[in-house]
């Protein structure tokens, strides 16, 4: 669980925002937004198959990247 204390003087809009970064941090928001609604298991496979594909082809590209880059 997460808790945010609110200082002394501190703003509501400032604790608020840590509070949000903290549940971002923790995924929380991430994980609400994936529940809201059903997603078939073989839709859930496939979209993680796509962005391990995704993820593989950025790392390629950037090692690449850096082999072509001269070395200071």
């Amino acid at each position: 669980m997460i808790v945010v204390k609110v200082k002394k003087g501190e703003p509501i809009d400032m604790a608020v925002k840590r509070l949000m970064k903290a549940m971002d941090k923790e995924g929380i928001i991430k994980q609400l937004r994936a529940d809201r609604y059903f997603e078939k298991p073989c839709v859930k496979r496939k979209m993680k198959s796509e962005r391990a594909r995704a993820r593989a082809r950025s790392i390629a590209r950037r090692q690449a990247l850096a082999a072509t880059m001269p070395r200071i």
